[in-house]
């Protein structure tokens, strides 16, 4: 099992898929445990636990047999220390859990041979804090308000030197702003000073207009300090991630690539390269009348730019009363653009809002082209159903932007 010795550890809460773990795993920091409810979520972090654990061995040929299909999960995972496996702790973080979690967390953390967690990352469901949640009348009852109030649990408990906390811009006025001073305020009564601010991905390397608040804390008197984060200055398109996939009719799907060159974008930012398989390049299905949506809403995009309203479209197209609200649920990505619109989890649902460019193809992203646009690697295997897979995508933390964290982190981490 790989040493952890002079690694810098984490503990990753409410981790989702592990997108903000992948940032810091990227460049070397070692996870001690990650904490997840969603169990389908939690296959895909074993997964890319197996994926680093043989990596660090050489071995990556097991992993590329796993995504070959020429192995099945089960026969994966014997190739992998329980003690790595078991650092995915499914369980729902709650009042009366969090006992149970945090023995779990003692015992890898005994396990990996550390004697303290360097830094805590995560952030609550975003949902309750989210313009859209908040149109819900059940608002002022949701239990997700105040999970923060767990985060501060792993604080008190653990003491890491720094904490990255990840949320929706709408933490800032959501309770009328009282959700984040409560945030701010319990972390500084935990003797910790910190600040935050709003972030969008698209200036750190991810092609796509995401904007997310991103707080980080340190301990009193540690010397530690809010960085200062390296912004990506060169000019891409939305296309540079798109152009390798080769097309694909709707309920079809592709595990070749275009072309064996790797363009400037991919290399740079490592979404791809040479020994990658392409998997999950597989379009859900669309029907003939929403296909035809596509279309128009491509021709309108061609034609100078322009977003095709529901509105407008005739008659026999439209299937919903609603008719003052949602206008632009039908929404190409831009492929002619250094960024695409914001990448949600209610692609899950449909691909309306996310409709590819190539007129010919006339269908929603592939699972694949959502990871990019969220700038997941291609060797990062989703786990559970086509569904579960664009959740997992849509709630992500964008990885470059927290690779772009991470990397400002250690630096001064090196300092001290």
């Amino acid at each position: 099992m790989p040493s952890i010795k002079n690694k810098i550890t984490y503990l990753d809460l409410f981790a989702g898929a592990g997108g903000l773990s992948e940032g810091f795993a990227a460049v070397g920091y070692q996870p001690i445990a990650h904490v997840e409810m969603d169990a389908e979520a939690c296959n895909t972090l074993k997964t890319r636990e197996s994926y680093y654990y043989l990596h660090s061995l050489g071995a990556n040929y097991n992993y590329i047999d796993y995504l070959k299909g020429s192995i099945d999960r089960s026969q994966l995972y014997q190739m992998i220390p329980e003690s790595i496996l078991n650092s995915v702790i499914c369980e729902k973080m709650g009042d009366d859990s969090m006992p149970s979690i945090f023995q779990k967390i003692d015992e890898a953390i005994k396990r990996r041979n550390a004697d303290h967690v360097d830094i805590i990352l995560g952030g609550p469901p975003c949902q309750a804090y989210s313009v859209a949640g908040r149109s819900r009348k059940c608002m002022d009852n949701d239990p997700r308000n105040t999970l923060y109030k767990l985060y501060f649990k792993a604080i008190e408990r653990y003491r890491p030197s720094m904490f990255v906390f990840e949320n929706v811009p709408g933490l800032f006025t959501a309770g009328g702003g009282s959700y984040l001073e409560a945030i701010t305020s319990g972390f500084r009564d935990r003797g910790y000073e910190l600040d935050y601010h709003i972030l969008n991905a698209s200036d750190y390397g991810v092609l796509q207009n995401r904007k997310r608040i991103i707080l980080i804390g340190w301990k009193n008197g540690s010397g530690h300090r809010y960085p200062n984060l390296r912004k990506i200055e060169k000019a891409y398109s939305v296309s540079d991630i798109l152009n390798d996939l080769p097309p694909v009719e709707p309920r079809a799907s592709s595990d070749e690539y275009t072309t064996h060159a790797i363009n400037e974008y991919l290399h740079d930012t490592g979404i791809r390269s040479k020994n990658d398989i392409l998997t999950w390049h597989v379009a859900r299905s669309n029907l003939d009348r929403d296909r035809e949506v596509y279309r128009k809403a491509i021709e309108a995009w061609n034609d100078g730019h322009k977003r095709l309203k529901y509105t407008d479209l005739p008659e026999e197209l439209t299937t919903h009363n609603n008719r003052t609200s949602f206008l632009d649920r039908f929404k190409v990505v831009a492929g002619d653009l250094p960024a695409s619109h914001t990448m949600v989890a209610h692609i899950s649902k449909d691909g309306h809002y996310y409709i590819h460019p190539d007129i010919k193809q006339a269908r929603s992203i592939t699972v694949r082209e959502a990871a990019r646009i969220q700038s997941f690697p291609d060797n990062f295997y989703f786990e559970g159903s086509r569904t579960a897979a664009f959740r997992q995508i849509g709630n992500a933390v964008p990885p470059l932007l927290a690779r772009t964290i991470a990397e400002a982190l250690l630096n001064q981490f090196e300092e001290e």
